[in-house]
This record gives C-alpha cells, structure tokens and sequence, in this order.
C-alpha cells in the first residue's frame, strides 16, 4: 500500500511540475512559449507596425478632447473586456465594443487604442504575458478590421440612410464581428490542441447565441448616443450621406 501512495503522489507532483512548465508561474510568464504565442506576437507586431497610423500621433498631440476621447476609450475597453465568462482558459467570452471604435477611427486606429487596454488586462494579471499575441489578434486587431470591412459593404452597396448606419453598420455589424470573432478564438484553440472540437463547440460556441443581441445592443446603441450628441467623434459618419436624403 506504502509503494502504491508513494506511486501516486510522484504522479501527482509530475503532473503539477509539467503543468507549472507549460502554463508558467502565478505571474502568467511562461517558461516555455508555443510556437502558437510567438507567431502570435509577431503577428500582431508586423500588422500593427505596418498599419500604424501615422495621423494619430500628430492628432493625439494637439488636440486635448480627442486624447479625452482615446483614453476613455482604452478604460472603458479595459473594464468591458475584464469581465470575462467561461469554464476554461482561453474560452472566456466577454463583448467587445469594436465596432463602435472601429466605425469611430477606422480600423487601424481601433487596432491600436486596443493594444493598451491589452496590456492593462496582462499587466493585472487578468492575461497570460505570452497570449498577449495572440490576444491582440483575434480579439482586437481582425475584430476591428472586420468590423470596418463590413462598414465599407453597407456603404458601398446599401443605401445611405441614418437607420442604415445605426441598425446595418452598428448593430448588425457587431453580431455579425463577435460571431466571426468566437469562431476564429475556437479555430486557434483547437490548432493549439489545448481542447478538443466537441469541448469547444459544448462550452464555447454554444453561449454564441447568448452574446449576439448584447453586443449588437451596445454597439448600435453607442453609435446612436455618438452620432447625436458627437458625431465630429464618429469618424466614418457625415451628415451630408446621412441627413441630406
């Protein structure tokens, strides 16, 4: 019986050790990082470097409400994003309100306002640092660049009317982008071959339906809110394709 307790709690601290190696200390600092994490971080590096925009900087300088506006931003999406949902690593769910940035300053802006909320969610331990690549990707950068790929479509083929700014470009936008978004995170996961396609499908995937009207919800209304109170803020809106008609 003394071989068979002793048998076990070698297993059990083996079992503990190998994990400690692959999830990294209490800190979130792995000791040994996938080739998923680094081709992440490389990813995002190269997207963001070679879609930088070079107006923002320039603009942030000289104008104090846009800087108001940027660093509202990045706090609301820190406390947004902070409130996560999910029985597993890497299968939280939580809204993303890209939408709305992405329809407020393209794309490429919204990609980068993105990034800091990012590293305040690493930076409280709330994100692993080596998933921070990975993070960026497919929750801030193809979120906001879908987001205003779709935008571009209902301009370019829907007739420009403020319902189909609000309801087509906001609200159905949003649905549409965390669908997209739930369905990229669960492909990386399963690559990753951390869970298996049945698990992410039974505990992931299947509270897709539950987030749909939500996000949909706070991105059209946002966009509503800014549109009659701001619009100077919502960069892709102008009154003479919206109002004139």
């Amino acid at each position: 019986m003394d071989y068979c307790f002793e048998a076990r709690d070698w297993c059990d601290g083996a079992k503990r050790d190998f994990q400690g190696t692959f999830n990294g200390d209490e800190t979130g600092m792995p000791d040994v990082m996938s080739g998923l994490q680094l081709a992440g971080i490389i990813l995002a590096a190269i997207t963001l470097v070679a879609s930088f925009p070079r107006e923002f900087w320039p603009k942030f300088r000289q104008e104090k409400d846009y800087q108001h506006w940027v660093l509202a931003s990045v706090v609301v999406l820190f406390l947004l994003w902070s409130l996560k949902a999910g029985l597993a690593d890497g299968l939280k769910v939580h809204f993303l309100a890209l939408t709305t940035l992405a329809l407020c300053h393209g794309w490429r802006i919204a990609a980068l306002i993105g990034v800091f909320p990012a590293l305040l969610l690493a930076t409280f331990g709330l994100l692993p640092v080596a998933d921070i690549g990975v993070y960026l990707v497919v929750s801030v950068i193809f979120p906001a660049w879908l987001s205003f790929c779709l935008f571009r479509l209902t301009y370019r083929y829907l007739n420009r009317h403020l319902f189909v700014y609000i309801f087509v470009a906001a609200f159905i936008n949003g649905a549409l982008t965390i669908a997209a978004h739930q369905l990229l995170n669960s492909g990386v996961m399963w690559v990753s071959g951390l869970y298996s396609w049945h698990y992410i499908v039974e505990n992931y995937l299947v509270l897709m339906p539950l987030l749909l009207f939500p996000e949909a919800l706070i991105n059209g209304m946002a966009i509503t809110l800014l549109v009659v109170y701001q619009p100077q803020w919502v960069r892709t809106f102008h009154d003479n394709d919206y109002l004139s008609k």
